[in-house]
């Protein structure tokens, strides 16, 4: 009998601990989520970040809260992530620059993304636009690609930091043309787009968010798209000048590795629903991104391609990486 009555107490402890440990899973979260934007106010990854971050706050009850950490090519922010605990609530909003560029160029990195990094869902893709200050001579992307042989040198390109995908557009284009434009980074492409304003710059690849509103106010003119084919009616994209050419954004949710299952899941449920809800779609769709959601396993196969395919393109342009 006493051994029966330990027993008893046994399995009553630990039915505890499950109702216990049961109610933990339910209760997430139960605290505000912090989502880290690894660039600054004015582009498309952190104006992708509040977009989502608004729609998980109302979905899960719980504020998600964006944390602008800008600077070197989205590195400081992504460090910055993958220190976080393994709790579920830290998340990044991840892009080519820091999750596959960098990686795939051998970059020294505080990261490693298949080591540190719990991938969750894709959430947007978008072409970057070639964008001028309206001054500019050249009216179209044939006239400016004519320009840049005339005055080899001469003409400046801004971009978001050193090896985004900005700067391998522009690294791109003298690949394929032949051509010598001369980079400028930035930190980040708000920055970029008032260096265009301005004049301090020749033109950049920006992101929709970062260039469309100066567009529709006459502050900068584009003149073509990045993507494998044209996404804008009106505008060529540069492969119809430059087989070959492609260079696209896409930006999706990480959080660290050690998270979970019951979290992970959670979060991709949530994500998949917010990316799918119609009014934010339309806000994804009025930066310039085309809205899209995948597995973890896919979007961790899909890091590993870009990497793959950003390293070559390094290597064979013969970027200095560090």
């Amino acid at each position: 009998m006493r051994v029966l009555g330990h027993i008893s107490v046994v399995f009553g402890f630990l039915g505890l601990l499950i109702a216990v440990n049961g109610a933990s899973a339910q209760a997430y979260p139960s605290k505000p989520i912090r989502l880290i934007s690894p660039y600054p106010p004015g582009g498309g990854t952190d104006a992708s970040a509040r977009i989502v971050a608004l729609a998980l706050s109302e979905q899960m009850g719980q504020q998600v809260v964006v944390d602008s950490r800008g600077g070197a090519s989205g590195r400081i922010g992504t460090e910055l992530a993958a220190k976080a605990p393994p709790d579920g609530y830290t998340l990044v909003l991840g892009n080519v620059a820091p999750m596959a560029i960098l990686p795939g160029a051998g970059a020294k990195l505080a990261y490693n993304v298949a080591r540190d990094f719990q991938p969750l869902s894709l959430v947007a893709t978008s072409d970057y636009v070639l964008t001028v200050h309206p001054s500019l001579p050249a009216k179209t992307a044939k006239e400016l690609l004519a320009l840049a042989k005339a005055k080899p040198g001469e003409l400046t390109y801004a971009s978001s930091g050193l090896l985004g995908g900005p700067h391998l557009g522009g690294e791109l284009i003298n690949l394929l043309a032949k051509v010598n434009i001369v980079h400028i980074p930035y930190k980040g492409n708000g920055p970029a787009a008032i260096a265009i304003m301005t004049g301090e710059s020749t033109m950049m690849f920006g992101s929709g968010p970062s260039v469309v509103p100066h567009v529709q106010t006459g502050k900068l003119r584009v003149l073509a798209t990045t993507g494998p084919k044209r996404s804008m009616p009106n505008l060529p994209a540069m492969n119809e000048l430059l087989p070959g050419y492609e260079v696209t954004q896409w930006y999706g949710l990480l959080t660290q590795s050690g998270v979970s299952k019951e979290i992970v899941e959670r979060l991709h449920r949530e994500i998949a629903r917010a990316v799918t809800n119609p009014k934010v779609s339309q806000l994804l769709s009025n930066l310039g991104t085309q809205p899209v959601s995948n597995t973890p396993e896919e979007f961790a196969a899909f890091i590993k391609s870009e990497a793959e395919k950003w390293g070559r393109v390094i290597r064979n342009a013969k970027i200095p990486v560090d």
